[in-house]
């Protein structure tokens, strides 16, 4: 089954071209800098494990553009993978917010659409962006089952006690003022592959699922369900990030707009774009910062400081929260790559079951793998995130059905 794979961000498409149910990737590319002047289309076909990839500069003035190269690319003679956009039988879309409406992967018709266009006011740099490759898709892949993954679907598990505000009722009620978790195709996707790892039943399975990219989060997953997770109504609380600050006493937000004189959109930029890691040392970039670290600078000791800590306490809350867990799950570019924060959120965790082998915690590698100690009795795994695949699974699994 041809399966196209998109993510839209704000000035960017992502992609990838899966067959299903086998997995197997086509193509996958990435159109950047949309509406910016001089966009770059990178883009790489896969042909029996052998990769050919290309790379253009050109002017990519909006997204409807965008998804016209994503189209030409896909039914390129030279780059392509398929003779005509009819061949795409199903899209699936990467949506970041479906409140309460969708629990599920759902079917894209006029309504969901409207719903999308109306939890915007919720999610304001992702529901637009996602919408507009919706329309693009529809327009060029006509022919094509159009189906929406939704971020927020792993976390509707969550219950009421774990996803309520202790706000008036109505502030729920009315306006939807609630905890809706994100991340969740990362999450659902790496709890599968860590039951299958520890060899138990997904359904069974008590996990505490770290996913560390530039934006960061943390979900404990009872029996296989997300039950509780660091990120809330919008994705700023939580975990550090590389420019969102995390959790923070709401009062600092007040002071800074009654004492400070900053106004609320001040404030909204800088909690979202020049807090978390950019805030502490400059830099979001935390290779670099880790770079930094390495040579003594203490501005980047005190983030990856922070950094682990914020860790280190949510491993410790959903410990007493689940009660007994099987492992712990590092995923994302930050958790698959960074054997220093891997250490040092878990450093002097021993007393809880939690501990490394430090040997497999240095040993690079992108494929799964157990960098427990052998006396840990919670295992600490590192599972490559793959949400493209799960969206992919998730709009198949519709498709089929």
């Amino acid at each position: 089954m041809n399966t196209l794979v998109i993510n839209t961000g704000s000035s960017s498409i992502k992609y990838q071209f899966i067959d299903m149910p086998s997995g197997a990737v086509l193509c996958a590319g990435l159109v950047e800098q949309i509406g910016e002047g001089t966009g770059t289309i990178t883009h790489r076909k896969i042909i029996d494990e052998e990769k050919s990839d290309v790379a253009f500069k050109e002017q990519i003035p909006n997204h409807g553009v965008g998804m016209k190269r994503v189209a030409s690319l896909l039914t390129d003679t030279e780059h392509g993978v398929i003779m005509d956009t009819s061949d795409v039988k199903l899209v699936g879309h990467r949506v970041v917010l479906g409140g309460e409406k969708f629990k599920t992967t759902s079917v894209i018709t006029s309504e969901v659409k409207k719903t999308i266009d109306k939890l915007s006011v919720i999610a304001p740099l992702h529901n637009p962006p996602n919408l507009i490759g919706i329309q693009g898709a529809e327009k060029f892949f006509p022919n094509a089952l159009q189906v929406a993954v939704f971020d927020t679907s792993f976390h509707q598990t969550l219950p009421d006690y774990a996803f309520r505000y202790a706000l008036p009722e109505y502030f729920y009620t009315k306006h939807g003022v609630r905890v809706y978790g994100f991340h969740g195709t990362s999450h659902q996707y790496v709890t599968g592959r860590a039951a299958k790892m520890i060899n138990k039943p997904v359904d069974t399975v008590n996990l505490i699922t770290i996913h560390l990219g530039n934006g960061a989060s943390i979900t404990a997953v009872k029996n296989g369900k997300s039950i509780d997770t660091s990120l809330g109504m919008t994705p700023t609380s939580g975990l550090i990030m590389g420019t969102r600050v995390g959790d923070i006493d709401p009062g600092v937000l007040i002071y800074m707009e009654e004492s400070l004189g900053i106004d609320i959109q001040e404030i909204k930029r800088i909690i979202n774009k020049e807090s978390g890691l950019k805030g502490l040392t400059g830099n979001n970039d935390l290779r670099m910062i880790q770079e930094q670290y390495l040579k003594g600078d203490q501005k980047a000791e005190l983030a990856l400081k922070l950094y682990s800590y914020r860790i280190k306490k949510f491993i410790g809350s959903y410990i007493a929260v689940l009660g007994h867990v099987d492992a712990i799950v590092f995923t994302a570019g930050v958790g698959e790559n960074s054997d220093i924060i891997r250490r040092m959120a878990t450093a002097d965790l021993s007393h809880l079951g939690i501990e490394l082998n430090e040997d497999l915690n240095t040993t690079k590698s992108k494929t799964e793998r157990d960098i427990s100690s052998e006396t840990a009795t919670i295992r600490t795994l590192v599972i490559p995130t793959n949400e493209e695949f799960e969206i992919a699974r998730q709009a198949y699994a519709v498709f089929s059905s």
